[in-house]
């Protein structure tokens, strides 16, 4: 850049000027402050979009006083906070009722009923079996089989299948029986398999 330049000489820098009251500016809030009150200051919690003006110094104090959680117990707090990463809005388990057939037609995965004019979803539950049930896996199938139960069980009776096998080969029960014992293992593990993938 030239310093001589005709454009450098036209540049004018505004000289620094006081923040001096503006004549139709508010009081100063603070009790007893009779100072202009150019700045705003929440009133807080519940009064969102409510100011109190105050002026510079008056703020800063205000500032490092505030607590927008005062009165708030530690739990609330960290519910808040938890909230806070997500908005604040209700979240669901991702594929959360899939497909669920409802009187209005399906519901999508945030629980809101659609309609189906073109079966595609109708569709995908013929190919599916009934639509509310998937095809199950084979280690679901094979752990199915070690509770001694049909492809499909549902919950109810995986659980009570599960009870009475552990109370028949419980070494309490066994009289110290090695073959039951390992027959125990292998229905803790197939049931918990199960309840990995969500079928208990």
């Amino acid at each position: 850049m030239k310093l001589d330049s005709k454009y450098f000489d036209s540049v004018r820098v505004k000289p620094a000027e006081e923040a001096a009251p503006r004549p139709n500016a508010p009081v100063c809030q603070w009790k007893g402050c009779q100072s202009a009150g150019l700045h705003r200051a929440p009133k807080g919690r519940g009064r969102e979009g409510e100011y109190y003006w105050l002026c510079l110094d008056h703020v800063r104090q205000f500032n490092a006083s505030y607590n927008y959680f005062q009165g708030w117990s530690t739990a609330a707090v960290e519910a808040f906070q938890k909230d806070a990463v997500i908005g604040h809005r209700p979240t669901w388990k991702t594929g959360s009722n899939p497909g669920e057939r409802t009187p209005r037609g399906y519901r999508d995965g945030f629980g809101r009923g659609f309609e189906d004019p073109h079966a595609f979803f109708a569709a995908r539950a013929r190919r599916n079996g009934d639509g509310s049930s998937r095809r199950l896996k084979p280690l679901e199938l094979k752990s199915l089989e070690a509770l001694d139960l049909p492809e499909g069980a549902d919950r109810v009776q995986i659980k009570a299948r599960f009870k009475e096998l552990v109370k028949r080969h419980h070494p309490d029960a066994n009289g110290g029986d090695k073959r039951s014992e390992n027959k125990l293992r292998e229905i803790i593990q197939a049931y918990n398999y199960l309840k990995q993938a969500g079928l208990v």
